[in-house]
């Protein structure tokens, strides 16, 4: 701190107890003991203070470092995502020209089997004829048949639901 040396401190003490006398000077070396460590803190505190405001404009400097490598890394991804969005609208594009280019040939093999009637033509037609349509099973009869009375009937006796069983090939060869 100060280049005073151990003799220099001696002189000052004899000279001050010269001067102050004895009586006042453990009272003066106090206070001037006091004020040097007040003197010391404050230079301590001064010393804190401008090493934190260091520390603190070079974390400044970090803290803009990393905010702009932040604002890269999205502009970055943010394009990536958009090359990306680009390219599965481009092949969403592409498969529903294959799926329409793949169903093309099932249209062409249906108009071809079905000519070129329309399915509800088809019914119209047969409608107009008053003839049942190919899909649709026959309409059951409400009146049995009318019965002739000169045919042998061998199966009146028979339940109308018991199964009529074959002979199977086994049963056949005994």
């Amino acid at each position: 701190m100060l280049d005073i040396s151990f003799g220099e401190f001696v002189l000052i003490g004899a000279v001050a107890l010269v001067v102050l006398g004895p009586e006042r000077l453990p009272t003066v070396a106090r206070t001037v003991g006091a004020l040097l460590a007040r003197a010391q803190r404050f230079v301590a505190t001064m010393k804190a203070d401008m090493q934190q405001q260091a520390n603190l404009q070079g974390l400044d400097s970090l803290r803009q470092d990393i905010q702009d490598a932040a604002h890269s890394f999205r502009g970055q991804l943010e394009s990536e995502v958009r090359q990306v969005r680009d390219a599965i609208d481009q092949n969403a594009a592409d498969a529903r020209a294959l799926a329409e280019q793949a169903a093309e040939p099932f249209q062409e093999a249906d108009r071809t089997i079905h000519g070129a009637r329309e399915p509800d033509a088809e019914a119209q037609a047969l409608a107009e004829e008053n003839r049942p349509l190919p899909d649709a099973p026959a309409a059951p009869d409400s009146a049995p048949p009318a019965r002739d009375e000169n045919q042998l009937d061998l199966f009146d006796d028979l339940p109308p639901s018991a199964p009529v069983s074959q002979p199977t090939a086994s049963q056949a060869r005994e």
